[in-house]
């Protein structure tokens, strides 16, 4: 009788243990998904295309926390033309604000990388822009000092002639 009572207490504290695990499902299945995230973006690009049509079919058919969370990284860690920190954004958004353990905080900190890849990506494209426009702004300056050049150049060859000419009849 007493062996049964300790083998109950051991498997109480065992399973007491367990329960008080701070590493909960969510949190490892959370961490698996961004373990293969990583490795989907170190994978040739046909992989990391194949990883991400496979995420947006188990988004499509089953839309699970997990599902969001692994389409969501996935769109935010890939290599261009396959990232799309915007929709990343806009799928982790509620699963950051929801508050559900290991998922919630994974994605809140992926939302936010998202939003700076999104932010750093119009800040350079209107960087491009001006760019761009100030360069045409300067061709057109340069094409108008050289037509001043050339005008100047006519005047030039203009008063030169004259001055022959004038040399010619005092001969």
């Amino acid at each position: 009788m007493q062996h049964r009572c300790l083998i109950a207490a051991a498997l109480v504290a065992v399973a007491a243990c367990a329960a008080l695990e701070p590493r909960g499902g969510a949190v490892v299945a959370g961490e698996g998904i961004v373990a293969e995230a990583l490795q989907v973006r170190r994978a040739p690009p046909a992989e990391q295309k194949a990883a991400l049509a496979r995420a947006e079919e188990a988004m499509r058919r089953e839309p699970t926390a997990a599902s969001r969370l692994r389409l969501g990284t996935l769109l935010a860690v890939l290599a261009e033309p396959l990232r799309d920190a915007a929709r990343a954004a806009e799928l982790l958004e509620p699963l950051a604000e929801a508050g559900e353990p290991g998922y919630s905080r994974m994605a809140a900190l992926i939302v936010v990388q998202a939003q700076e890849q999104v932010r750093l990506a119009r800040e350079l494209d209107r960087t491009a822009r001006e760019r761009e426009r100030d360069r045409l702004e300067r061709d057109k300056r340069e094409e108008a000092l050289r037509q001043q050049v050339e005008a100047l150049r006519g005047i030039e060859r203009g008063i030169l002639e004259r001055e022959e000419k004038l040399r010619r009849r005092e001969k």
